[in-house]
């Protein structure tokens, strides 16, 4: 009678909104990066309309988008045709390109050649990746999009040590890692279902993003693509969507030697409804949960206890006396300030004892993660100059559950903020664009508290809180006190806008020290780039 009671509650919630605006599930997905989304912000950040901002990636056929996007996709081109097909090819124009009035494909070769130096260890990095894109739609109502990546590289000292230890590029994937130069892939897929204007259906080996900060404290694309299932639906001033995934843990214990078996793999349902409130106001409501595949008592595969879209899931994870589950709750909130300037923030909510909470005692078991940022566009009456200002915090062991198979991680690393847990962070991000020339500035101040060996001190999500050196006095910092400190600046040159290809120049500052160590790189690089694409080395 419960579960029954809230759906009512929630579908009514939902179709509330049908009066507010006329509704738009749109089909044609725009891959996230986060230096093309800053390029849409007046048009996402608008306080004329409403827009789902945080629920990400955004369509390319939106009637809110479609002007912007279009624009920059078709910056330079030559609608007079007087260019040679070498040069149209090169700066305006696909490399393959099929289109008719029923369907539409393209294709790309996309490489990323880069040559680098970190000069505190006198070391030359460099990457030699090889791709390829194929992309299009069927009418208006399918879509799909498929890429891969062929890569060999050799890292600056500080990612070389994340990959060796974490056994998985930054990412992306895993591969032939032991040695000093890398060697491995990477691929995604989608494919986009658009029924009527209300649903839109996606079958994908991706990544998802929602919020609307650099960063994500409820689900973020700093981890590897992963297979899932998604659905979203539209209805007046309402978004809401629904993932069903698929992912893998190469670092859990293996149940046998098997190698025919594979690495052990977990589930993960995940809903979220976005309430454009008024023009300005959104409110985003987040619940997600995880679980084992298989345990070493047997396979329990994908529970259909999870498969409702439109229930709330902490009902269902509870009715199970002994759930070996572990259910998150969240919330996104935006408010749209200024014309050019929009408030945000998430709370995410891991664990919680009241009676505890209110004794001020620090209980390891009240987690929670917060973020709160400010981002515009136009800054100082400038146009397409950009900005960005964040604040992310983890209390210590939020993330993680008693058992690593059900924490909230892919693949060797998180799948909210890439720190994990406890830890406090502030960073800044400038952008600007100018004809085909495009600058980003950031700066990161971080501060962590590290285990030392055979401690736990609740930043590393893959130990089972079990093994917490803490059960009062928890606090944000604890174990080795360790600060972080990045800056970095890219200079690019746009060669083509359809798939993104630019000559890159790029520099890194950064330190992380404690009572036992004082890391330092310095290092600059430059290379030919290709794709939209986010891959995180500021960590």
């Amino acid at each position: 009678m419960k579960k029954c009671l809230l759906t009512a509650v929630f579908m009514a919630f939902f179709i509330f909104g049908a009066k507010a605006q006329e509704a738009n599930t749109a089909n044609q997905h725009i891959l996230h990066d986060y230096q093309l989304y800053q390029k849409l912000n007046r048009s996402v950040y608008d306080t004329q309309s409403k827009f789902h901002s945080s629920i990400r990636g955004f369509y390319a056929d939106d009637a809110k988008l479609k002007t912007a996007y279009d624009s920059l996709m078709n910056y330079g081109v030559d609608t007079l045709n007087r260019r040679s097909w070498v040069h149209r090819k090169l700066f305006q124009e696909h490399l393959l390109e099929f289109k008719t009035n029923e369907y539409h494909v393209y294709a790309d070769f996309l490489a990323d050649f880069q040559i680098g130096r970190e000069f505190e260890g006198e070391r030359t990095t460099w990457l030699n990746t090889r791709g390829f894109q194929i992309g299009g739609n069927i009418g208006e109502k399918f879509s799909f999009y498929l890429n891969g990546f062929e890569n060999q590289g050799k890292f600056p000292g500080y990612v070389d040590d994340f990959i060796i230890a974490n056994q998985v590029v930054p990412g992306q994937s895993f591969g032939k890692l032991e040695k000093d130069t890398k060697d491995w892939s990477y691929a995604s897929a989608l494919l986009s279902y658009t029924p009527n204007k209300y649903l839109n259906f996606a079958l994908g080996y991706d990544k998802n993003f929602i919020g609307d900060g650099y960063r994500s404290m409820l689900l973020s694309d700093v981890s590897s693509n992963y297979s899932f299932f998604r659905l979203r639906a539209t209805l007046g001033s309402f978004q809401y969507q629904t993932i069903y995934a698929y992912m893998l843990d190469p670092g859990a214990p293996k149940l046998t030697t098997d190698r025919r078996l594979g690495d052990r793999a977990k589930w993960m349902a995940a809903h979220y409804l976005d309430w454009n409130a008024t023009n300005k106001l959104s409110i985003g409501f987040f619940q997600a949960v995880t679980w084992a595949d298989a345990e070493v008592e047997g396979k329990r595969g994908f529970d259909f206890n999870y498969i409702h879209p439109f229930i709330f899931l902490r009902p269902v994870e509870s009715s199970h006396f002994y759930s070996p589950d572990k259910m998150r709750l969240g919330l996104n909130v935006k408010y749209e300030l200024l014309e050019k300037t929009a408030l945000y923030g998430q709370f995410m909510f891991d664990e919680f004892t009241a009676k505890e909470f209110f004794a001020g005692n620090g209980y390891w078991a009240n987690k929670w993660a917060i973020q709160l940022g400010f981002r515009g566009s136009d800054l100082f009456k400038v146009k397409r100059l950009n900005y960005l200002a964040e604040f992310n915090t983890a209390r210590p062991y939020t993330y993680a559950h008693f058992d690593r198979l059900s924490n909230y991680s892919n693949f060797n690393q998180p799948l909210a903020h890439p720190f994990g847990a406890n830890f406090k962070e502030f960073l800044g991000i400038l952008n600007y664009s100018v004809k085909r020339f495009d600058f980003q500035g950031q700066a990161l101040y971080a501060n962590y508290g590290l285990d030392a060996d055979g401690t736990n001190y609740g930043k590393d999500i893959f130990k089972s809180y079990d093994t917490r050196s803490v059960n009062y006095g928890s606090h944000i910092g604890q174990g080795i006190a360790t600060d972080l400190f990045l800056m970095q600046g890219k200079v690019a040159y746009l060669l083509n806008p359809k798939y993104n290809v630019r000559l890159e120049l790029g520099g890194l500052v950064r330190q992380e020290k404690n009572s036992l160590y004082n890391n330092k790189t310095a290092m600059v690089t430059f290379g030919l780039k290709t794709s939209f694409r986010n891959l995180y080395y500021d960590f």
